[in-house]
């Protein structure tokens, strides 16, 4: 059957974590009235992510045999899908699964994009990060707006969905395999003129990151002014065969 939705689980060493994602993303997919894939993307794990994974009936893994980054295991589960819609969600599920539905719902409004916020004032937040963490992510998304993108409180939560076309799009002409592959899919949104709705979800920290912030941050930092390098380049033309199309919204 055709999928309506496909989930992304990008996953480095989660065995400790993995299954309860999974158990919980199968219970609630079972009792929505559409159908959808699972795809875990295991990027290298010395652990037994990928075998636990493979344990579920009808869940999908991709492997790659060594790490190559958030950003590149991402953009090869979407490239992968088959769903109308195509929602990625880190393996922690730090925004529960039960927000896709908030997603969904803008996406069927006309949106070409709908990505999670833990920015906006309806956000909610029962566990926020550490003070240094939110402090560094106050101080990226600054220099993001600066150097990239303009117009969202929170470019880096992973949580965020697709309608199909633009997703392949978006993720075709991605070049960053690292943690700012965020920030360059919503450069290339609004290159392409993508219509992006920023919605305020629940989100829990995770105590369990796998972000390194000082060696993370220096390289997210670097990759900001590679996407406006890339950009002169010419890395981010539209394909000749692709016509622009702005969706009309509806409040």
């Amino acid at each position: 059957m055709h999928p309506y939705l496909s989930v992304i689980i990008p996953a480095y060493n989660e065995e400790k974590r993995i299954k309860e994602t999974l158990k919980k993303m199968v219970s609630y997919f079972s009792c929505q009235n559409y159908s959808c894939e699972i795809i875990v993307v295991d990027d290298g794990s010395c652990d037994q992510t990928a075998r636990i994974a493979e344990s579920f009936a009808g869940i999908t893994v991709l492997r790659n045999k060594e790490r190559k980054g958030k950003g590149a295991v991402v953009k090869k589960g979407v490239l992968s899908a088959a769903g109308d819609f195509i929602l990625f969600s880190d393996a922690d599920l730090s925004a529960p699964i039960e927000e896709a539905g908030k997603l969904l719902f803008w996406l069927g409004k006309g949106y070409h994009i709908a990505i999670g916020s833990r920015a906006l004032p309806n956000s909610e937040i029962p566990i926020p990060q550490p003070f240094s963490r939110r402090l560094m992510g106050r101080l990226f998304n600054l220099l993001a707006k600066l150097i990239a993108v303009r117009g969202f409180s929170d470019t880096q939560c992973g949580f965020k969905c697709f309608e199909k076309r633009t997703a392949e799009l978006l993720f075709q002409k991605q070049k960053l395999p690292g943690f700012c592959f965020d920030v360059e899919i919503l450069y290339l949104a609004g290159k392409f003129k993508k219509e992006v709705k920023e919605v305020p979800i629940r989100w829990i920290n995770s105590s369990a990151s796998r972000v390194r912030p000082i060696r993370d941050s220096l390289l997210m930092l670097l990759d900001l002014f590679r996407i406006r390098l890339n950009n002169w380049r010419g890395l981010y033309k539209l394909p000749r065969n692709h016509e622009i199309k702005k969706t009309r919204k509806k409040k």
